[in-house]
């Protein structure tokens, strides 16, 4: 089955918009042990000092890579390759999401959309991958509306 664990899941948010920081932390925080970076130096700043269990990464974001170039190179690193990436964009184009999902995101959602959306695919991804915390079950969504 997978490891289940009673500590919540670490999250590592890639978003430059300060007010989508906040909203998403003030929301995801309940669920998850929430980072936040907004260009793609702090990005690797943080990936070198914690362990994720999940990225939520936008595309456009400072710095001189954006994160479909960040998705590539996690996707690329025997160290990250391994760590499910749920692309949050508003970028809504079909092609947009094409290019995300060929950069190696796991899911793609288009802004905006439904919070409860966004945790059902955090925890729905999670468990795909094996991983189970205190409060998902392995057969029903985390998040029931």
């Amino acid at each position: 089955m997978g490891n289940t664990t009673e500590e919540k899941p670490r999250l590592l948010i890639t978003e430059d918009d300060f007010e989508n920081q906040k909203f998403l932390q003030l929301f995801l925080k309940k669920y998850f042990m929430v980072d936040i970076c907004d260009s793609s130096e702090s990005f690797y700043n943080l990936m070198g000092r914690e362990k994720y269990d999940i990225i939520l990464m936008d595309i456009s974001i400072k710095g001189d890579k954006n994160g479909l170039d960040l998705t590539r190179e996690v996707r690329n690193n025997p160290d990250f390759s391994e760590i499910p990436v749920v692309c949050y964009t508003a970028h809504a184009f079909n092609k947009d999401r094409i290019n995300a999902l060929d950069a190696g995101c796991d899911i793609y959602l288009s802004k905006p959309s439904d919070i409860h959306t966004l945790l059902n695919a955090l925890f729905d991804l999670l468990k795909l991958r094996g991983k189970y915390f205190l409060g998902s079950s392995p057969n029903q969504s985390f998040v029931t509306t």
